[in-house]
């Protein structure tokens, strides 16, 4: 019964902060859009940081579920998303730092 409360009690506050967030995504947007940074940029941090919520929202369920190792594996397995996911941005960097190098 304690997860399910568990549960419920976390979609309660995630869905009553979804304006708060909105807000944030919304003034994240326009100063992408001013400073002229590519859209999927911006959209790849937002997938990571929607990864590195929901992994820890589901972490911590397990644990008050008294499943640590599942938690464990979880964390694990969203790290790894988060790090497939930033892999584009890291090469994206990288490349515009071998073009500003001299040869």
């Amino acid at each position: 019964m304690a997860v399910l409360l568990s549960l419920a009690f976390g979609v309660i506050i995630f869905i009553s902060m979804l304006d708060k967030l909105s807000a944030i995504i919304d003034i994240m947007r326009e100063l992408t859009q001013k400073a002229g940074i590519n859209n999927f940029f911006f959209s790849t941090v937002l997938k990571i940081m929607g990864v590195a919520y929901l992994g820890e929202f589901a972490a911590v369920i397990c644990q008050d579920a008294g499943e640590q190792a599942v938690a464990k594996k979880i964390e694990f397995a969203a790290k790894i998303i988060i790090a497939v996911l930033a892999l584009p941005i890291l090469v994206a960097i990288l490349e515009s730092l071998l073009e500003l190098m001299p040869r």
